[in-house]
């Protein structure tokens, strides 16, 4: 179990190629993370789900400024879908992004 944990771990870390994203910004997207999560009641495993998907997300594409809360709201419906009995739904989570984003 120790040997295939580490194959799945991220380096925690924005790479280099993010030239948008800052470590400041990541703080601040876990942070609002935070809250959402406490704002839904949902399950612990599901904020670490989603900042898990983040992260590694990060780790392979690149992302805009504009579009990293919405990198972060995604994370948290995929999340929500494994661990949630009974998930938000998407106008919830426009909703909460103070309608930023449309369900397209």
């Amino acid at each position: 179990m120790l040997a295939t944990e580490t194959s799945f771990m991220t380096k925690n870390r924005i790479p280099a190629f993010q030239t948008e994203i800052t470590e400041e910004m990541r703080g601040i997207l876990h942070g609002w993370l935070v809250e959402v999560h406490l704002k839904f009641k949902l399950l612990p495993e599901t904020l670490y789900i989603a900042i898990n998907v983040i992260d590694r997300f990060l780790e392979h594409r690149f992302i805009s400024r504009g579009d990293y809360q919405l990198l972060g709201v995604t994370a948290m419906n995929i999340a929500c879908k494994y661990e949630e009995r009974y998930p938000p739904v998407i106008e919830d989570f426009i909703h909460i992004t103070d309608n930023s984003y449309t369900r397209e």
